[in-house]
């Protein structure tokens, strides 16, 4: 392959656009995984409150309550918690199963090694003696491991 600093260059650029573009879905997938994990930890930690008090204090702990909210029954104090605790329950086993779905981790982990490895080409390309013809095979073999990344729109990845 021709060692043309032009074509040099616009390998650079790509290199530089497919990294934005990558950069772009991991700012934005991270946070959500972040939050569904955060949401796992403390639901299953509401829950555990919630049934804790009723578990432990037993029938002192529901007539207390029902006698601070004008209760006329305490088992009302019983139900309204359990209710709770099951919904809440099965939104934290969504938030868990969407959280540690292994596809979406997987995913993550790809497009960090790719960002990596681009990152390193990037450099090697710029300041080593790497043929072009080599750059431009590596380019593909980097690009691949994260090609469930949608590549910016030209100006957008130029701003990431």
């Amino acid at each position: 392959m021709d060692e043309d600093p032009q074509l040099r260059r616009e390998l650079s650029e790509r290199i530089e656009r497919r990294r934005a573009s990558i950069g772009a879905y991991l700012r934005e997938v991270r946070p959500r995984q972040n939050r569904l994990s955060t949401l796992s930890v403390v639901g299953s930690s509401v829950v555990a409150a919630l049934t804790a008090g009723p578990g432990l204090g037993q029938e002192g702990f529901t007539d207390t309550v029902a006698g601070l909210l004008s209760l006329q029954d305490s088992s009302l104090v019983w139900q309204v918690l359990c209710l709770l605790a099951t919904i809440l329950s099965v939104a934290v086993a969504l938030a868990t199963h969407l959280a540690t779905n292994k596809g979406k981790a997987d995913q993550i982990s790809a497009a960090e090694t790719s960002s990596a490895e681009l990152e390193g080409l990037q450099t090697a390309l710029t300041f080593g003696n790497l043929p072009l013809g080599e750059a431009v095979r590596l380019y593909q073999q980097y690009s691949v491991k994260a090609a469930f990344v949608q590549d910016l729109p030209g100006e957008a990845a130029g701003r990431a």
